[in-house]
Order: structure tokens, then sequence, then C-alpha cells
């Protein structure tokens, strides 16, 4: 993987770059729509690469790994052939389903025993297994298996979880010096910056990071449960330390703002189930705020979904239309709504670049913060 650093803005500190893998080029700022299960929800592939046109998607390790499982998926040739994808992937390790499985696993230090939420059946991952999975599942990037920890958290649990996220993080390295890549293409490592809400642990953590001296960052651990505040006085704290000359990427994060919001802080890479999971709940992102497509007021409103045009479905369809899909329970109007909401994600992303490139990205996200601020 090579990253450049094409052009800093001169009143934040957002950055334009590319990623360059086997896969292709990343332009970043990039938004990565979340595949958890080697699909994502509600869209084909086509749309996913004609319309909508991310350079990388996301896919799941914990899910994966449990269906279609990874002996399937090394008959397949990797998941880019099994689900025909021919651009970027980006693996999670897992660490966050673990998290999210609070009531059905136990974390000691050799690894985290966990229970399927498929049939019931007990699994054990381990930092050198999660690197196994991750290889054979063949994604471009993939992730240190890390404790992702509560908000809120209390500080002696946080930097006990921080320092065993530490020691599994040399165990990741260890193993992967051992091991080639499995299919002929570069596989790249990203350690994850833990730490909860607690500057001086961030700040130890993102220095252990940092000296790990891996091609790229991660920030985890945020967009928990925290106040937006707290998560942008983390990301600014981390990303003070984090290397300039190497990606840095804020997991599972967020709203259109906060990702203009962490931009502004320095971030390069972005992933979130919000615009899909929103989408299927009937809520639009928009330059001009929120739409509730299930409220009455849309009723007869035959204008376009989105008059900016991004995808296809935003001239193609009306309010009115999408309303009525909600209303009938048709998995339709899921399908519209998720394709309108990821590719304003991309559109969010790219116009963002297009402005740290132009130098005048600043009084443009304080624009549109304010815009996108908005119930509609």
């Amino acid at each position: 993987m090579k990253f450049d650093l094409l052009k800093k803005d001169p009143q934040s500190k957002a950055r334009a770059g590319t990623v360059t893998t086997d896969h292709g080029v990343i332009e970043t700022p990039i938004f990565m729509p979340v595949g958890t299960v080697g699909s994502v929800k509600g869209v084909h592939q086509r749309e996913l690469k004609d319309d909508i046109n991310p350079d990388i998607i996301l896919g799941n390790t914990y899910h994966l790994y449990l269906r279609p499982q990874t002996e399937i998926l090394e008959k397949a040739g990797g998941l880019h052939k099994f689900m025909n994808w021919d651009r970027n992937i980006l693996t999670d390790s897992g660490g966050y389903q673990v998290y999210s499985l609070s009531a059905n696993r136990k974390i000691k230090e050799e690894g985290v025993k966990f229970k399927s939420h498929i049939d019931g059946s007990y699994h054990f991952f381990t930092p050198e297994n999660v690197m196994e999975i991750q290889r054979t599942i063949g994604a471009d990037i993939i992730m240190a298996f890390d404790e992702c920890t509560p908000y809120p958290c209390d500080y002696n649990y946080a930097k006990r979880s921080m320092k065993m996220t530490h020691r599994w993080l040399d165990r990741c390295i260890n193993h992967l010096d051992t091991q080639p890549f499995k299919y002929g293409y570069e596989q790249t490592f990203f350690p994850i910056v833990q730490g909860s809400c607690y500057k001086d642990l961030r700040q130890q953590s993102a220095e252990y990071i940092a000296n790990s001296n891996q091609q790229g960052n991660a920030i985890g651990g945020l967009s928990v449960g925290e106040p937006a505040e707290e998560m942008y006085a983390m990301t600014e704290v981390v990303c003070e330390i984090l290397p300039e000359d190497k990606p840095r990427y804020l997991m599972g994060v967020g709203t259109p703002i906060n990702i203009l919001e962490n931009i502004a802080l320095g971030i390069d890479m972005f992933d979130c189930v919000m615009p899909t999971r929103n989408a299927r709940n009937g809520m639009l992102f928009t330059a001009n705020g929120t739409i509730n497509i299930k409220n009455k007021k849309w009723e007869d409103d035959f204008s376009p979904i989105d008059e900016m045009g991004i995808t296809y479905v935003d001239t193609e369809y009306t309010k009115a239309y999408l309303r009525h899909l909600f209303a009938a329970n048709e998995y339709l109007g899921k399908q519209i709504a998720t394709i309108h909401n990821l590719g304003f994600y991309m559109w969010l992303v790219r116009e963002a670049r297009k402005h740290i490139l132009a130098g005048d990205f600043r009084p443009w996200k304080e624009m549109m913060v304010k815009n996108m601020n908005q119930r509609l």
C-alpha cells in the first residue's frame, strides 16, 4: 500500500490524499459503505459500482467467519471473487462485534470466547486466528484484534483493556510477519488506538500504535454512545500523535456532520452503518437536512426525492411515491432510500476533498454543518 498526502487545508487539519493498493486507488477523505456479510444491504454490486461508486467497502470478520465461513471463502478465492467486487475491501477485526455481544462472551488474555448469534455454538478468537481469518477473507486492509470498551467506562478498566489491546497488537504483528499473502496481492495491516474517553490513555495508545510503524492507523472505541464533543476531543488528541504520512481511519463514524467535523481534525477514512440502517427506517440525509419520509407531510409531495440528483433514484422517484412504498412496507422503498443515502455520503466526502484541494474547506464545512443540522 502507498499513501500520498496531496494537500492540507490552510484553516483546519483536513487533508486530501490517495491510498493505492493492488485493487486500485482510494481518494481520501473516503467513506466506506458497510458490506457486513459480503453484501451492502439492499444494493446490487452493479448499483454499488455504477451509481454509488465507492473506492472501497467494508466486510465484517465476525459475520463472514460464522457465515459463509472461511473455508467457503477460500474455495471461492477470497471475498472479492465470492461477491464479484474488483475494488478495495477492508475487514474489521471482529473486536466491535465481540464487544456488542457482552452477554455472550468472555475476554481473557489469550483471546475471546463467544457464542454465535446464529446457532449458539461457541468459538474462540485470538489475535493470531483473527489474522488468519482476515488473510483468508482476502481484504486489502486488515485490522488488528482489539477490545472495544463501552461508554461510559471505568478508568482502570479502560487502562487494562488498552494495555491488553497493545499486547494483542504485538501478537498480530508477530503472526503476520511469518505468513505470506494468500491470493497474490498485498494485504495491509492497521493497528487500532483505544483508551476510551481518557486523554492520557488515548495519548499513550496513539504513541504505542505510532511506534508499531505499520502502513496505516485506526482509531477505535469512539461512536459508542459518548457525546460528539468527546469524540472530537479524543480524535484531536490522537491525530496530533499519529504520523502525518500515513492514513488515519476513524472506525464506525458516523453522521454526515460527524464526518465533516472529523475530516477537519485530520481523519482520512470512515465507515458506518448509519446511511444504510437509517435508510431502511425511512430517514434520508440531504445537503439541506434530514427527511423522515414516513411523515404525512410527504404524502402528496410530487417533487423529486432530492433535486441535487446525486444518484439516479433521486430524480427518478418522488417523495410521495417513496413515502407510499414505506407505508405499504415494500422492499423497493428501502432499496431506493439506501441508494440515495449512500450516494449522498459518497458525494459529501468527495465534495469535502474538492474543497480541501481548492483551499476553502473550512467555510464550506461550516455552511454544510449548519444546513445539514435541520429536520425537513
